[in-house]
């Protein structure tokens, strides 16, 4: 018991200090890199309970860190807890209900979770959706071409519990240590459920071979390497403005066995700096995985509920609209033009989407909101194009 007090002042210290300016990933990781004494253990709780305090969002006072605390560890327990049992024995009793029962019990005002309601896209069920913030998404792998029978051998042997969402989609508890046993990029990627699902869009373009593609915001290159794997006989360039990103995407190649590309380092906002950068190669397939608020993963990062400012959504929406219009011109007649997001965002989305249609004249196939509040995953936006 006394550790669990030690657990929760040290969870309010931590709350008092972060100010939002970096990730609260990387604050608990400084935090107790210069903290020796805390366990894995330790660790654990106390992170767990740092993520929890930001889950309930605006739907609790926000200066009663206690009982915001509390209230976060009865909705996210699902056996006996030593702390509710002294400090609210009520509770502790009913900790094995349903989540929505026990949101009632605690009186929580589930819809105000989610600070931003109102600019939410029009297909998002704002109470599924905020209620999912009080849910830990899964991690989940998309298992590379062949390397299905290894992959869950592998799994099997190691005894790690998994859902098979689809032939090629496994999810997992968050805390899964899945580099201790698989392959990571050579045999599977740890990609999104979402994420993985916009490659349906990429199978609807017919495109010829071999297929040029362009992955104008490659980041970390997750779906670059999934384009490499759906589309056989393609030419792929990527690029970042950050030079630091792709120095680590040619890493990550190498170990998914992607020889033949190029990489680049442009500021898509810039015309005259992109076209320094590409001449005038023109592709048949350009996927804009465009920078965004990233709302549709704040389950993830549920420190965004608190510190998040709505005049970025638009600074994105613009920064989004000048991304797609500088690279749309290096796309082929009759190519194919994907923008993604991972936001929950209209100004992000369907403004987005109608900026293309009115501004570049492009066709647009079909736009999908991915949603993944029902199923611990991301949610995502992604609308096909095409150049006529």
């Amino acid at each position: 018991m006394l550790r669990f007090y030690s657990h929760v002042n040290t969870a309010k210290t931590i709350l008092n200090e972060y100010k939002g300016e970096i990730p609260l990933s990387a604050f608990l990781k400084n935090f107790f890199s210069k903290e020796k004494k805390y366990g894995s253990r330790d660790r654990r709780n106390i992170s767990s309970l740092c993520y929890n305090y930001f889950r309930i969002g605006f739907a609790m006072p926000i200066k009663d860190v206690e009982e915001r605390l509390m209230t976060s560890v009865f909705l996210s327990s699902v056996s006996s807890d030593e702390w509710l049992q002294n400090i609210k024995p009520a509770w502790n009793e009913k900790i094995y209900l349903s989540l929505a029962d026990k949101i009632k019990i605690a009186c929580l005002a589930a819809n105000e979770i989610f600070p931003f309601n109102a600019e939410l896209s029009d297909d998002v069920d704002i109470s599924a959706f905020n209620i999912s913030f009080l849910i830990q998404p899964n991690v989940f792998i998309r298992i590379r071409p062949g390397k299905h029978a290894v992959v869950k051998k592998k799994l099997s042997e190691a005894e790690i519990a998994y859902q098979e969402v689809d032939h090629n989609s496994l999810a997992f508890a968050n805390s899964t240590k899945l580099e201790d046993v698989l392959d990571i990029n050579k045999e599977v990627v740890v990609q999104d459920l979402n994420s993985q699902r916009v490659g349906e869009l990429l199978l609807e373009g017919e495109y010829k071979k071999p297929t040029t593609v362009w992955d104008c915001c490659a980041a970390s290159g997750g779906k670059s390497i999934m384009i490499y794997d759906l589309l056989s006989n393609t030419q792929l360039t990527v690029s970042d403005i950050r030079d630091s990103i792709i120095k680590n995407l040619q890493t990550r190649f190498k170990e998914a066995g992607i020889k033949d590309f190029r990489t680049f380092v442009a500021d898509l906002t810039d015309p005259k700096n992109l076209q320094n950068a590409i001449k005038t190669t023109k592709f048949d397939l350009v996927i804009c995985d465009a920078p965004c608020s990233g709302s549709g993963t704040w389950a993830r990062t549920p420190e965004q509920l608190l510190f998040f400012e709505e005049e970025e959504i638009i600074r994105y929406s613009n920064l989004q609209k000048s991304i797609a219009g500088n690279s749309s011109l290096y796309l082929k007649k009759g190519g194919y033009f994907l923008y993604i997001t991972c936001s929950v965002f209209k100004k992000e989305n369907e403004e987005v989407v109608d900026f293309i249609k009115r501004q570049l004249s492009f066709n647009l196939i079909e736009m999908k909101l991915l949603k993944g509040f029902h199923e611990k995953a991301d949610t995502m936006f992604a609308a096909l194009f095409r150049f006529v």
